[in-house]
């Protein structure tokens, strides 16, 4: 079994424009798949450092003088290049998707097909599961974050029914939460509703968006001018953030001025919006809702 394939693979690492030697970062490393393209690319002085906070992530390490792989949380990126004595570098790639390896593990918690623990920890370190997430919420918590990140109408009903069963009854499993919510998921649509409601406790879990925007707002000031941004999103959250990022340099997507009416915005887009193919989906059913976009450092 595959432990991901690299989405958009061609045209991601083809939209940091690689330098033979210039410095780049993979801030979602996987199964290695971008990591080892951007390698090909590289020559002798390259430089190639890559994030991953799933420990399992380190199975896939790339034995190459040039390589680097960091176990952590790509929000930490520009103190952990620091470290490395790395101020500025020329290209940074992102793929927020959920890894097949993560999805396919059945004891991660990650997918609707398994019986499973309710977990869904992106890293083993984390405090919270979605376990903690499901049985300790208040019901306005809970449906807020189905609500807003799981884009459901009945949400909040949903958050009331979960506590409502939970009293009776700790939710432990995957099996246990689809018991709860039985009435919510109509055959035909069980598994879309259940997918939602998975994606939502996952981004509370992980505080996906929140690491997203620590990380976009710490490029500005590690891309010198050129520098490419190559970003891969799989749900309109994600890719609003970083849409507006790109298009305005902050998260409400109101462009500022300078006092003489200039544009402050750190990044120009490069290109239009790039979407898998019909064979690339074909081939991998996972990228069908994968969106890139690609930026320059002005």
């Amino acid at each position: 079994m595959s432990y991901h394939n690299p989405v958009l693979l061609r045209p991601s690492v083809d939209g940091l424009n690689i330098k033979q030697d210039g410095v780049y970062v993979d801030i979602t490393f996987g199964g290695g798949g971008h990591s080892k393209a951007i390698l090909e690319r590289l020559g002798e002085k390259g430089r190639l450092f890559a994030f991953d906070q799933d420990e399992d992530a380190l199975n896939n390490d790339i034995n190459d003088d040039r390589f680097t792989l960091i176990n952590e949380n790509f929000r930490y990126l520009g103190q952990f290049l620091k470290f490395y004595g790395i101020r500025k570098v020329n290209g940074i790639l992102a793929d927020f998707g959920v890894s097949s390896h993560q999805f396919d593990s059945a004891e991660r918690g990650f997918s609707t097909r398994f019986e499973g623990e309710l977990d869904m920890r992106m890293s083993k370190r984390n405090q919270l599961s979605a376990f903690e997430v499901i049985n300790e919420y208040s019901a306005e918590r809970l449906g807020q974050i189905l609500k807003q990140y799981g884009e459901l109408r009945n949400a909040h009903a949903m958050a009331k029914t979960i506590v409502e069963s939970r009293d009776k009854k700790t939710i432990k499993t995957s099996a246990d939460l689809k018991q709860a919510l039985q009435r919510f998921l109509p055959g035909h649509k069980e598994h879309k509703i259940l997918a939602q409601i998975y994606q939502a406790v996952r981004i509370e879990v992980n505080q996906e968006l929140e690491a997203i925007k620590e990380f976009l707002l710490q490029t500005p000031g590690l891309l010198p001018e050129e520098g490419r941004l190559s970003i891969i999103s799989y749900h309109s959250l994600e890719d609003r953030l970083v849409k507006r990022f790109i298009m305005t340099g902050n998260f409400e997507g109101e462009l500022e001025k300078d006092f003489y009416g200039k544009p402050l915005k750190p990044f120009k887009k490069v290109g239009n919006l790039v979407v898998p193919d019909e064979e690339e989906i074909k081939q991998n059913n996972r990228a069908r809702s994968a969106k890139l976009r690609i930026a320059e450092r002005i």
